[in-house]
């Protein structure tokens, strides 16, 4: 297995933040076939393959304060108004994606990116494991 960590600013917003080229450039490098995990080691962020620069992004911030509401009502309430919401993220958009990998290139869907989604205003300093695994 090879891994990788990358650095993402997710700034002082919400964020759905595309790291796309990033996880092709480690493909591309590692080669072969195989498969591409990418996990972020955050309580307060989520993986997501989602179709980026057509709206879909802000409609996914969009559902997601719907959701998960920047209020009193959370118990873990340290930090910025509704920083609790934050922590249940996670359990919604899971903080890893699996990509196949077919002859070192992303074995994406024509529209799907790889983003990290991230609604912490708190932390916009995320880390963000890549691992290629291939027999």
């Amino acid at each position: 297995m090879r891994s990788q960590v990358i650095d993402v600013r997710t700034g002082s917003t919400e964020q759905v933040h595309d790291i796309t080229d990033e996880c092709r450039r480690f493909a591309a490098d590692c080669g072969g076939d195989g498969l591409l995990h990418v996990f972020v080691p955050h309580a307060t962020a989520g993986i997501a393959l989602i179709e980026l620069g057509a709206g879909s992004d802000r409609d996914l911030l969009a559902a997601l304060r719907d959701l998960l509401p920047a209020d009193g009502r959370w118990l873990h309430a340290h930090g910025s108004k509704g920083h609790g919401r934050s922590h249940v993220l996670p359990a919604l958009i899971p903080p890893y994606a699996t990509i196949p990998v077919l002859a070192g290139r992303l074995a994406l869907g024509t529209w799907q990116s790889v983003a990290v989604v991230d609604l912490n205003i708190d932390n916009p300093d995320r880390h963000v494991r890549l691992s290629f695994l291939s027999d």
